[in-house]
């Protein structure tokens, strides 16, 4: 405790240099927002008509994004309801995006049940995965001028500080809750994605020297996480998870050299995974995880740390950066 206190006095009297309040620009109301839905679905439409031009003269681009289905067929339903559609929202009119974004969704999943069972059309189903993405984001751009994220913050995501226990008790489930997120995050999904990646003609080989930093990156991740891990459990009386969260604020261990070694654990481990596994998806997977926790979570746990330690928490953050570690 004497450690921690003095830790906690050299951050409060530290600069104010290293950090800042991450506000996050997608998930606060901003009046460029409409604008970047618009532009967005623009660019969603030119796209679509420039990728059905392709899809009629390129036969290469046909087999790869449709496979055997007929395009003339699709291209019926897909013109109006994703191109036009999407132009339509581009000049603002919402109940273009409400046709739009719906059919955008339906087409994804249809496309994913026909390469999954066929093998084909792995590419398309890739490229309306990514539109799939980005007309939700413009949707929620353009109806409530951010992204709502309090709405994945709930139940057991919601913040909740940890019951009193010992520590021996707030260790152990704290591994076993590590153990469960590294059994889903690490395990089951990373290998479903790589056998859609197999299945669906996407994946490219990687080279034995890339497979082997995969082990050396999962290794040094894991081990940063367990660290992170325990010294939440023993100097916060809590786990890394929302729903038990750290009595205390925690300054030792890792945090002492990054506020967040825990998401930079699981990312790199995600990382790590996709390396060893040769999966660029899984690659893809990882960033896709460090975007999400940046931007839709990371505003909302760092107000909700400034609420209860104040300033406490501000100076600390201000000292020790969130994702480069910092040893000075």
């Amino acid at each position: 405790m004497a450690e921690a206190a003095a830790a906690r006095t050299s951050v409060a009297s530290a600069p104010r240099a290293a950090g800042s309040a991450h506000r996050g620009f997608w998930v606060t109301c901003s009046a460029a927002a409409p604008r970047i839905a618009r532009a967005y679905f623009a660019a969603q439409a030119i796209a679509g008509a420039l990728w059905w031009v392709g899809v009629f003269t390129l036969p290469w681009l046909r087999r790869a994004t449709l496979g055997e289905l007929d395009p003339v067929a699709v291209a019926l339903w897909d013109v109006p309801l994703f191109v036009i559609a999407s132009g339509i929202a581009a000049a603002g009119r919402r109940w273009a995006v409400r046709i739009a974004v719906p059919w955008t969704l339906l087409v994804t999943a249809g496309l994913a049940g026909y390469a999954t069972a066929t093998g084909l059309a792995g590419w398309g189903t890739l490229l309306m995965a990514a539109a799939s993405c980005g007309s939700l984001v413009a949707w929620s751009l353009a109806v409530f001028g951010r992204i709502p994220a309090e709405t994945v913050l709930r139940g057991p995501l919601a913040s909740r500080t940890a019951r009193v226990g010992s520590r021996a008790r707030q260790l152990a489930t704290t591994l076993l809750q590590m153990l469960g997120f590294w059994v889903l995050f690490l395990g089951v999904l990373p290998l479903g994605i790589r056998l859609l990646e197999v299945r669906c003609g996407l994946h490219v080989g990687f080279p034995a020297w890339l497979q082997g930093l995969g082990w050396v990156v999962l290794l040094l991740a894991s081990a940063l996480g367990v660290t992170a891990a325990a010294a939440m459990s023993l100097h916060g009386d809590g786990t890394p998870l929302p729903s038990a969260t750290a009595v205390r604020l925690v300054i030792a261990g890792p945090y002492r050299w990054v506020r967040n070694p825990m998401a930079l654990s699981g990312i790199a481990q995600a990382a790590g995974v996709g390396l060893l596994s040769s999966s660029w998806l899984v690659l893809g997977y990882a960033v896709c995880g460090g975007v999400y926790w940046n931007e839709p979570v990371r505003p909302s746990e760092e107000a909700e740390l400034e609420q209860r330690f104040g300033e406490e928490f501000t100076a600390y953050r201000d000292r020790v950066r969130c994702w480069a570690p910092c040893f000075g």
